[in-house]
């Protein structure tokens, strides 16, 4: 690979990942390769990529340009690299994948049926669980999630964002009322979806506070969490897009509407030993798209939580 693709390529994932050290981990570099490099980047096109301080990175104008032209040719090189644009029947082999069993952003069950039809000769085992899985120790190649985690010897790719809300149902709010805190959120009832576990990190207006609920319910199906919340079980954090509808008929109301909620991330879990295989790029490549889709705005299915 040319220098100037190793400078995109710490440049993509130093915005992807929000600073240079959780690059450098994505990347498996020292953090002082990855700045330099970027570094190099932005003295070869004569302009600022990124806007240091001392608490962050951010995109310049500039960046924001070049941020999506070069995702496309380092993700081009890496398909190639990887043998991805090998005839179908050239492809072959096992895939086992891992997904939540809710619904997620994209129909995963019609991408698996279509590309198992386009790729005769690999085999798929789809794996479909509500719990966070290690890909290394339980043998998967590729592992969808939605939740903060990571482990060693994998790589992540985030796909998609989703916008989340504290919401309670009106019956809930009329009973005890509406926090006008982030701290009272301790002396509520809360329904917590299990992998996220029962500590809250919100953004207010003093920053960024960290809180631990008093779980009514823990669950790890966003079915039994979404029924509970409507029925007016308890506050809870959820896709913000899916309880739209809800939010708008009064169904739900907003919970400390001043209050961001970070987004949830869906992400990709490859081991290290795994991601250059050209079978898994090249399913990777299709889920990727398939993301990419749901984020200009096309229709498409979205995760409950």
């Amino acid at each position: 690979m040319s220098d100037s693709l190793l400078n995109m390529k710490a440049f993509v994932a130093t915005a992807r990942g929000g600073s240079f050290s959780e690059a450098a981990r994505r990347l498996g570099l020292a953090p002082s390769v990855v700045t330099k490099r970027v570094g190099q980047l932005e003295w070869s096109l004569k302009c600022k990529l990124l806007r240091r301080s001392t608490r962050r990175l951010q995109l310049t104008e500039v960046g924001e340009r070049y941020l999506e032209t070069m995702q496309h040719l380092v993700r081009e090189y890496d398909e190639m690299a990887a043998g991805v644009k090998r005839s179908p029947d050239e492809i072959e082999g096992q895939i086992r994948i891992k997904a939540p069993g809710s619904p997620m952003a994209i129909d995963l069950c019609g991408l698996l049926a279509s590309f198992q039809i386009k790729y005769p000769r690999i085999t798929l085992e789809a794996v479909m669980v509500d719990r966070t899985v290690n890909p290394v120790e339980e043998g998967f190649d590729i592992v969808l999630t939605m939740m903060p985690t990571s482990f060693h010897g994998v790589v992540e790719e985030p796909l998609l964002a989703f916008p989340r809300v504290l919401c309670a149902a009106p019956s809930y709010i009329a009973c005890r009322g509406q926090p006008r805190h982030v701290r009272d959120l301790a002396d509520h009832d809360c329904l917590v979806f299990a992998p996220m576990g029962p500590v809250w990190t919100l953004d207010g207006k003093s920053g960024l506070t960290t809180v631990a609920v008093r779980p009514r319910l823990v669950t790890n199906n966003n079915a039994l969490l979404i029924e509970a919340l409507s029925a007016g079980g308890g506050i809870a954090v959820v896709s913000r897009t899916a309880m739209t509808p809800r939010l708008r008929s009064g169904a739900l109301v907003e919970v400390l509407p001043e209050v961001l909620v970070p987004d949830l991330w869906v992400k990709a879990l490859v081991p290290t030993t795994r991601v250059n295989l050209a079978r898994v790029q090249t399913l990777l490549s299709a889920i990727r798209d398939a993301f990419r889709a749901v984020g200009e705005g096309q229709p498409a299915r979205l995760a409950a939580s």
